[in-house]
C-alpha cells in the first residue's frame, strides 16, 4: 500500500507482485552510510522489523495498549493509517472524514483520532488518522493493524536497514551534503532516477511490493522491450489495468546502476514508483529537515 503527496492519495497495488533485480553494480559507500553503524546512543529509537514481500513491519502500541503490527510506508502521507481491524480492537468510533484522491477519482474516507502512538521509546500522540478495511484484501501474512506514515518520522534520521531488519531514528544525526549516495528532493520522496539516458523523477516507496511501477507514456519513451497483460491493479478508489516486463535499459539511482529491473505499466497510472523490491537491496535513509536521502548497499 503507497502513497502520494502530489495528489494527497492511498494508492494500492495489492495485485502487483514483482521479481528481483538481475543485476546491479555501484560505486563504494559514502559517509553518510556510516551512519546506519552510529553508536546506540545517538538514536532515538532503534527496533527489529519483519520483510513481508519487501514490506516492513513493526510492533507499536497504540492508546498504551498493544503491541500490533504497523506497516512502515514512505509512500504513505500524514502521520499513519488504521485498519479497521484496530478500530475493533480498541473500540473506535468514527471521528471524522477526509478527502482521498488516488490521482484517478477521489472518495470521502473515514477518519479516527488515536490519542497516542508508540514505537520503541518514540511517542506521538493526538494522531487524526484515515481508517480503511485494508486487511481484506491482502493475504494474511501480509495484513496489519496500522501503518506508520512518512510525517511520523518528520523530525529526525530515519534508517532502514534492510539487511539486518533494523529501523532507527535520530534526531541529532542528520545527512550529509548531497553526493553519490545522498540525493536531494523536493516532494517526499521523489528523487533523481535515470532509465537509460533519460532522467526522470522516481517516488521511493518502501510500502509497494514491486519494483517499478509507471505510466505506459514514460515506459514508451525509455523502452521497447514487450509488455504482458497482468491483470488488475487496485488503487485506493479506481482498478487499473496493468501490464508488465523486463526493462531493456539500465536503471540508475544515485550510485547504483541497475539492470534486468522488472517493470509495471499502467495507462493511468501518474508517476514512477520505485517500489520495495528494489529498496530492500538497501540501507534506506531518510532526513526530512533537510530534505535528502540515502541509498547504501
Amino acid at each position: 500500500m503507497f502513497a502520494y503527496a502530489r495528489f494527497s492519495i492511498v494508492l494500492c497495488l495489492l495485485c502487483l507482485g514483482a521479481t528481483g533485480l538481475v543485476s546491479a553494480q555501484s560505486r563504494p559507500a559514502a559517509p553518510a552510510c556510516a551512519l546506519a553503524k552510529a553508536p546506540a546512543a545517538s538514536f532515538a529509537v532503534r527496533v527489529p522489523f519483519d520483510v513481508v514481500d519487501g514490506r516492513i513491519y513493526v510492533q507499536a502500541r497504540v492508546n498504551g495498549r498493544g503491541p500490533f503490527r504497523f506497516a512502515i510506508d514512505t509512500g504513505a502521507s500524514g502521520l499513519g493509517r488504521a485498519d479497521k481491524s484496530l478500530v475493533s480492537a480498541l473500540d473506535l468510533k468514527i471521528h471524522g472524514t477526509s478527502s482521498n484522491s488516488d490521482g484517478v477519482q477521489s472518495a470521502t474516507v473515514d477518519t479516527v483520532r488515536l490519542d497516542s502512538v508508540q514505537l520503541g521509546s518514540l511517542s506521538r500522540q493526538g494522531l487524526e488518522v484515515i481508517t480503511r478495511d485494508y486487511g481484506s484484501r491482502m493475504k494474511p501474512e501480509a495484513a496489519f493493524h496500522g501503518i506508520l506514515g512518512r510525517d511520523f518520522f518528520a523530525d529526525g534520521l530515519l534508517i532502514l536497514d534492510y539487511p539486518n531488519k533494523t529501523l532507527s531514528f535520530s534526531t541529532t544525526l542528520s545527512l550529509p551534503a548531497p553526493g553519490d549516495n545522498v540525493l536531494k528532493y523536493e516532494r517526499a520522496f521523489r528523487v533523481p532516477v535515470s532509465i537509460g539516458g533519460t532522467r526522470l523523477e522516481g517516488n521511493l516507496d518502501t510500502g509497494a511490493n514491486v519494483s517499478l511501477v509507471m505510466p505506459q507514456a514514460m515506459y514508451d519513451k525509455v523502452a521497447s522491450a514487450p509488455l504482458q497483460n497482468a491483470g488488475h491493479g487496485t488503487l485506493a478508489n479506481t482498478r487499473i489495468e496493468t501490464k508488465r516486463g523486463v526493462l531493456d535499459q539500465t536503471v540508475t539511482i544515485g550510485s547504483s546502476r541497475l539492470s534486468g529491473v522488472e517493470v509495471r505499466v499502467a495507462e493511468r497510472f501518474p508517476e514512477l514508483l520505485v517500489g520495495a523490491h528494489i529498496l530492500q537491496r538497501y540501507t534506506v535513509m531518510i532526513d526530512q529537515r533537510t530534505k535528502a536521502v540515502a541509498l547504501c548497499e
